[in-house]
C-alpha cells in the first residue's frame, strides 16, 4: 500500500435530496485529501451539511455521486456485509451523544466493536487493548461502572476509547463536546487530539465551537456545500 492509499481521498462529492422543485444540494463538488497524522476541524451553521459529510466519509450515507477512498478502498462499492466490516475496522465514530449501552460496564462498552465477526483481535488481545485505552483516558478505576454511574465527561472518554479499540485509520467526531460544560469540553478535546497524535489517525471533527476548532492544525467552514479552508492564526 503506498502513501496515497493509506489516506483519505474524496473526489467531486455531491449529496442531493429530492424536493418538489429542484433537488436540494447539500454537498457540492467537494474534494479533500488527508493522510494519517492529519487533523481537520469543520465548522458551519446548522443545516449546512456537516454531519451529512461526516457520515459520508464514514460510509454511513452514500453520496449522490463522487468517490470516497479510505486506504485505497471505495466502501460504497462493497456488499453490505463487507461494508459493515469496513466501517467497524476502518472508522471510529465519536458522536455528541455517547451511545453507550446502559447495561454494559465501561470496559464492556469499549470492547463492543471487537465482538463482530471477522475482527482482527483475539478476545485476550482486545481486552488488553481496552484496559490500556481506559487507562489512557483516565478511567482505570471506573472500568466496571455502568454509564449511569459516570459523569458526562467520563462517558465521552469511554466513547473515545471505544472509537479507537480496533485501531482504525479514520476517526470521525460529530460535536463530541456539544453536551459538556466548558471545562470538561476542553479536557475531552485535549484528550481526543492527544490520542489522535499517539495513534497516528486521520481525525475529522465537526463543531460549532470556534475555540475547539482553533485547536486543530487545519480547519475549514462548510459553505454552500464546499469546504473553505482557513489558515490557522497562532
Amino acid at each position: 500500500m503506498n502513501k496515497h492509499d493509506a489516506g483519505l481521498t474524496v473526489t467531486n462529492l455531491y449529496t442531493e435530496f429530492a424536493t418538489p422543485g429542484e433537488p436540494l444540494v447539500i454537498i457540492r463538488d467537494l474534494s479533500l485529501t488527508m493522510q494519517r497524522g492529519e487533523a481537520l476541524a469543520i465548522m458551519g451553521p446548522s443545516g449546512s451539511g456537516k454531519s451529512t459529510l461526516l457520515y459520508t466519509l464514514g460510509a454511513l450515507e452514500a453520496p449522490t455521486r463522487g468517490t470516497v477512498l479510505l486506504g485505497g478502498t471505495n466502501p460504497f462499492t462493497l456488499a453490505e456485509p463487507e461494508l459493515a466490516a469496513f466501517r467497524n475496522q476502518q472508522v471510529g465514530f465519536v458522536f455528541q451523544e455517547h451511545y453507550l449501552l446502559p447495561q454494559c460496564s465501561a470496559l464492556e462498552n469499549v470492547l463492543i466493536p471487537t465482538m463482530t465477526p471477522g475482527g482482527k483481535q483475539t478476545a485476550e488481545g482486545a481486552e488488553k487493548r481496552a484496559v490500556e485505552l481506559l487507562e489512557r483516558v483516565g478511567l482505570t478505576e471506573r472500568a466496571g461502572h455502568l454509564p449511569a454511574e459516570l459523569s458526562g465527561g467520563e462517558r465521552q472518554r469511554v466513547a473515545i476509547a471505544r472509537a479507537l479499540i480496533n485501531r482504525p485509520p479514520l476517526i470521525l467526531a460529530d460535536e463530541p463536546t456539544g453536551n459538556l460544560d466548558r471545562h470538561t469540553a476542553d479536557k475531552v478535546a485535549e484528550l481526543l487530539l492527544e490520542l489522535h497524535r499517539e495513534e497516528n489517525t486521520i481525525l475529522v471533527l465537526v463543531t460549532h465551537s470556534v475555540e475547539l476548532a482553533k485547536r486543530f492544525p487545519r480547519r475549514a467552514e462548510l459553505v454552500d456545500g464546499r469546504l473553505e479552508f482557513a489558515v490557522r492564526a497562532d
